[in-house]
C-alpha cells in the first residue's frame, strides 16, 4: 500500500455495529478480535500524478474514495484508514460468530464493480488507464488507538493486517485476492469442480499456494478474476 501523504477524502459513516467497536476501542485499551481485513489500492496512480496537475488529481481521488466508501459501508464495514492511493477497511468482530468473510467478500466485488464504471470514465474522459487492486484475509487483530498525542486515530494491527495488504499488493488490477481463511469462513460452495466455486453471484477460484513476502509458510489463495486485464 502507498506511503504517500493522505490526499482529500470524503467522511464516512460507519455502520451501527462497527461504531459499536470504536467505542470500545476508544477506551485506550487494545481489544483483540477476529475479523476480515480488506486493503484495496489505485493501479494507475504513479502515472496519474504524473500527467494531471495535483489540483486535478485531489476530485478523482474523492471520488475513488467515495466509491470505496460505498461499498464499504453498504456490507457493514468499518473503514480504518484512507491514504493516497489506497485504503483498509475491517468487517465483523462484533462477536465470535461475526468474523465478517461473506461481508468482506461482496464489498471487494461491489468495489470491483462500481469502480469499472469510474475507470471507464477516466479513460474517455482523460485518456488514463486505471484499476483496483483487493487483498482479504481473516484472522486475529489488535484494535486500539494509534498516533500523536492530539491525533490518535482507531487502527487494527497484527499479522492479519499485513496478510491482506500482501494479498492486495499481489492481486492484478481489477482482481480480489482472498485468504483460504475467508473463503472457509465464508461458506463456499463447490460449482463444477474442486477450483470453481460461487459466493451467491461471485466467481471465485483457487489458485496454487505461493508464498508472501515475509512469511514463512506458503498460503491457500483465492481469487476473484478480473473480467479483463489492464496492463501496468
Amino acid at each position: 500500500m502507498s506511503s504517500r501523504p493522505p490526499e482529500s477524502s470524503p467522511r464516512v459513516r460507519a455502520a451501527p455495529g462497527s461504531l459499536t467497536v470504536k467505542r470500545r476501542a476508544r477506551s485506550g485499551v487494545a481489544r483483540t478480535t477476529r475479523v476480515t481485513v480488506l486493503f484495496v489500492d489505485l493501479r494507475g496512480y504513479t502515472a496519474l500524478a504524473e500527467r494531471l496537475a495535483p489540483a486535478r488529481i485531489v476530485p478523482l481521488l474523492d471520488e475513488f474514495f467515495g466509491v470505496l466508501a460505498r461499498a464499504t459501508a453498504a456490507h457493514g464495514g468499518t473503514v480504518f484508514h484512507m491514504a493516497g492511493d489506497g485504503m483498509m477497511a475491517g468487517f465483523g468482530g462484533l462477536d465470535p460468530t461475526d468474523e465478517g468473510a461473506r461481508e468482506g467478500l461482496a464489498a471487494g466485488h461491489a468495489m470491483l464493480q462500481l469502480f469499472a464504471t469510474l475507470a471507464t470514465r477516466w479513460r474517455n474522459e482523460l485518456s488514463i488507464e486505471t484499476g483496483i487492486g483487493v487483498g482479504l484475509h481473516l484472522g486475529e487483530v489488535a484494535m486500539g488507538l494509534l498516533g500523536p498525542p492530539g491525533h490518535k486515530s482507531i487502527t487494527l494491527v497484527g499479522d492479519t493486517v499485513n496478510v491482506a495488504a500482501r494479498l492486495c499488493s499481489r492481486a492484478r488490477a481489477g482482481e480480489v485476492l482472498l485468504s483460504c481463511t475467508v473463503a472457509a469462513a465464508a461458506a463456499l460452495d463447490i460449482v463444477g469442480g474442486e477450483r470453481e466455486l460461487y459466493l451467491g453471484p461471485i466467481p471465485v477460484l483457487h489458485l496454487p499456494q505461493f508464498a508472501l513476502r515475509g512469511r514463512t509458510a506458503p498460503l491457500d489463495i483465492w481469487c476473484v478474476p478480473a473480467l479483463e486485464r489492464v496492463a501496468f
